[in-house]
Parts: C-alpha cells; sequence; structure tokens
C-alpha cells in the first residue's frame, strides 16, 4: 500500500487505531499481542510507515478480525430506505453485508391465537425487538411476555406466534435466509397460515 491518506491507506490506519482504542488497549499492548515494536506500531497509525502486508495479517489477527475486514473499502451505501409491502403493511429492509437476512417492522394489534394448530415452525433463526407496547411470543409450550426495548431471540423449527397484548404494539424483527424463506411460504398461503402479523395473524 501506498501513503495515500485520503484512500485506503489512510482508512486502514484509522481502523487499526479504533479497533485498538475499542478494545481499551494501549499502544504498548497491541504491540506485543501483534508481536511488533510500539514505535512501529505508532508509526503505522500515524502513516509513518508503509504498510506491509505481513504486518497487516498480524495486526488483523491481533484485533480479533480478518485481513478482508481490515482493508475493505469504505461504501458509499450508508443510508437504505425500506421497501414497502402494501398488502401486508410491512417495512422491510435488506442488510448488504448478509444478503440473506432482512429486517422488517411490523405493527401488531391482536394477541397471538389460542389455538396450538395455528402456530408455524420452518427452519431458520429470528430475532424481534419491540419499539412500543407489549407483544406476546408462544415458542412451543411456554410463553414470552416482550416489553418495549426488551429483545427476543429463537429458533423458528420450534412452532411460535407473535401477538400483542393490551394494545397495539410495534416490532422489529430480523430473520436470517431460512427464516425469510419460511416467511415467504407463509405468506403465499391463504387463511391461517398467512401470517399477517400486522393484524395479528399467527407466524411470526
Amino acid at each position: 500500500m501506498t501513503q495515500n491518506d485520503d484512500g485506503l491507506d489512510g482508512l486502514v490506519r484509522k481502523r487499526i487505531r479504533a479497533l485498538r482504542v475499542a478494545q481499551g488497549w494501549s499502544l504498548e499492548e497491541l504491540a506485543t499481542r501483534a508481536n511488533v515494536s510500539q514505535s512501529t506500531l505508532s508509526r503505522i497509525e500515524n502513516g509513518q510507515r508503509r504498510l506491509a502486508l505481513d504486518q497487516l495479517v498480524t495486526l488483523a489477527r491481533a484485533l480479533d478480525t480478518s485481513l478482508d475486514q481490515l482493508v475493505e473499502t469504505a461504501s458509499d451505501d450508508v443510508v437504505t430506505s425500506p421497501m414497502i409491502d402494501g398488502a401486508h403493511s410491512l417495512m422491510r429492509w435488506p442488510i448488504k453485508a448478509e444478503p440473506g437476512m432482512t429486517v422488517m417492522r411490523q405493527r401488531m394489534t391482536e394477541p397471538p391465537p389460542d389455538n396450538p394448530a395455528r402456530m408455524r415452525a420452518h427452519p431458520g433463526r429470528e430475532w424481534l425487538v419491540v419499539l412500543s407496547g407489549t407483544a406476546i411470543l408462544m415458542l412451543g409450550h411456554r410463553r414470552f411476555r416482550i416489553e418495549t426495548n426488551q429483545a427476543a431471540e429463537f429458533p423458528t423449527m420450534l412452532p411460535h406466534a407473535i401477538g400483542a397484548e393490551g394494545g397495539p404494539c410495534e416490532i422489529l424483527g430480523i430473520f436470517d435466509r431460512d427464516a425469510r424463506r419460511g416467511h415467504q411460504r407463509d405468506n403465499g398461503s391463504k387463511g391461517a397460515d398467512s401470517g399477517d402479523r400486522d393484524s395479528g395473524g399467527p407466524s411470526t
């Protein structure tokens, strides 16, 4: 790499320092972990020493990251607008770094179904955060009450359903690739299998 502090070279140096500071490490501590001298590390961070590949590999390992992550270029796609699903009143955001994952914001007004037969199961894993109100997560034979600002994480192979308690609630859900596919299949079905969660449907 060249000493072009306005480009990738400068970005990598800033990352090294930021990762070190985030760990609460001094120059001396990271230098010891990376088996380089403290003066060498200081010159790397300050742009006074050329970045060598072997040193970057060692520093990445010491900082508990990968070389690819350390040297990846900055993305211009920082702000993303949601995709609107008007049929189900949903907003979805794909996660660029993990194309198989999706973030979804939903409003629920009805409690989860009483009938276990209306609970859904499919491969994958889900995470959800309650933005407002109170949500009820039915998971197998268990019932969880999730308040505003609380989160839940669960494998979707367990029969599950989510609904509101005591009035409308709003949740932010994160779905891995398998869970998203499971919901797409549910949304293509009719009746109790519709997964229309914003209107109190059975599926998450």
